[in-house]
């Protein structure tokens, strides 16, 4: 796979918007990130997901993921190999991270109007 095919594919989620964080492209969600190409030039994409979720794809696949060096990654911010892995696996570790996303943005919209009340 390519920067091309995680484009493509992270804009295929539903509401997902290209938008730009530091120059690097970014995949958001609701206004909110979920994945990034910042490292491109190294070969990565990159994932925001939970540290439980990054525990579980490294070691299912430690050839095509590894967590992002320093507190992102120890947060769940995960590189994908992008020449290593499949569409089938790019397409399911973006769709985990955007349902992520999802997800917290949802949470973060009830607690909003639970204040309120």
């Amino acid at each position: 796979m390519r920067a091309s095919d995680f484009r493509r594919i992270a804009l295929s989620l539903e509401g997902a918007d290209e938008g730009s964080h530091m120059g690097a492209a970014d995949f958001r969600v609701g206004g909110r990130i979920f994945a990034t190409l910042a490292s491109e030039k190294q070969g990565y994409g990159n994932l925001m997901l939970t540290p439980e979720l990054q525990q579980e794809f490294v070691q299912e696949l430690p050839e095509v993921f590894l967590p992002i060096p320093g507190g992102w990654g120890r947060m769940g911010a995960t590189h994908i190999r992008l020449a290593k892995a499949s569409e089938d696996v790019l397409a399911g570790a973006l769709r985990a991270a955007w349902k992520l996303r999802v997800e917290k943005n949802a949470g973060t919209k009830k607690k909003r109007a639970s204040k309120r009340q």
